[in-house]
């Protein structure tokens, strides 16, 4: 965590997520390291590519990436939150901002489609190199045309895949990877009851506005549930991308502060003629005369009385 806040830039963040369609559960169950593999690797390619596209960014951002694989009442339900950086650095070192502001990243039904078709793909290279295991129900996708079929004509067209405002501040970034960087698919105080060979939990209920209820589940079947959650030995749940990824961001993070700060100089640039005033909303007759401009974070980025002295700037409230 101490790492993870020595990172932090003074810019927004937002939290993405790639959800895989539950008709891939059955290949999950007898494929996790492959098809979690596949889901980090298509979901990151795409956020890059978009990124990295004039079109929509033209710069290389830098994400996290967590993986979860459960739902509410342990159900299979692999999905990954990215905490995404509110635009990047282009090839010339300079930070680049989200061409609509920080509220809108990418549009989520373009991130879906590309995220599909990659996902697709990477998946028929796997099953015509023979590395997916196609036991039981499964064993009739065996042939590569059997295969290909249920791919592109069973599996939905449509993926989920949203994209929140974001944070209000890079601390909340902090404090959203720590809720679930080691989390587990239930934890000790979701467990209301073991009795007469059932355990009854809490769970969130995502369709009723999360709203908290109970359910409960024999005891060999919230074994077996939660034991679809163990992943691969080794398996890395939480990976790096863009200019955060591992053995490039310190470099990178310092590269990318000094622009931060070489962009916009406190008082240096003055402020129009036509910013100066304005009327005064309230009374409708007083002049509203602008001394400062302030960015999100409080910094002064445009200025009528340059502080010249070095003293901290104090702003109070009064009549216009």
């Amino acid at each position: 965590m101490a790492a993870r806040i020595d990172e932090l830039l003074p810019v927004s963040y937002h939290h993405c997520v790639f959800t895989l369609p539950d008709i891939f559960n059955p290949l999950c169950r007898f494929n996790r390291q492959i098809m979690y593999d596949l889901l980090f690797e298509n979901a990151s390619q795409t956020l890059l590519e978009f990124g990295e596209n004039p079109k929509r960014l033209g710069a290389r951002i830098g994400f996290y990436g967590i993986l979860h694989t459960w739902g509410g009442k342990l159900w299979l339900h692999p999905h990954i939150h990215f905490i995404v950086t509110a635009g990047g650095v282009n090839t010339q070192g300079q930070w680049v901002e989200p061409k609509y502001g920080s509220t809108f990243l990418f549009p989520v039904r373009a991130l879906s489609n590309v995220f599909r078709a990659k996902f697709l793909s990477g998946l028929l290279a796997a099953h015509g190199k023979g590395r997916l295991k196609l036991p039981g129900d499964l064993a009739r996708l065996s042939r590569p045309d059997a295969f290909r079929q249920w791919l592109f004509h069973t599996v939905p067209k449509e993926w989920v895949v949203y994209s929140k405002p974001p944070f209000s501040g890079p601390e909340e970034v902090v404090k959203y990877i720590g809720r679930y960087t080691h989390s587990t698919a239930i934890s000790n105080n979701r467990i209301i009851a073991l009795e007469d060979d059932t355990v009854r939990f809490w769970f969130k209920n995502t369709r009723e506005k999360s709203r908290w209820e109970t359910t409960t589940l024999s005891v060999s079947e919230f074994i077996a549930r939660f034991l679809t959650h163990v992943l691969p030995k080794h398996f890395h749940r939480i990976r790096y991308y863009g200019f955060l990824a591992n053995g490039k961001a310190g470099k990178q993070i310092q590269s990318i502060r000094q622009a931060l700060s070489d962009r916009i100089e406190p008082g240096s640039e003055p402020i129009s003629p036509n910013e100066q005033n304005c009327q005064c909303p309230a009374c409708g007759n007083g002049i509203m005369i602008t001394l400062l401009v302030l960015d999100g974070f409080g910094n002064v980025v445009k200025s009528n009385q340059p502080n010249t002295d070095g003293e901290q700037v104090q702003l109070t409230a009064g009549s216009p």
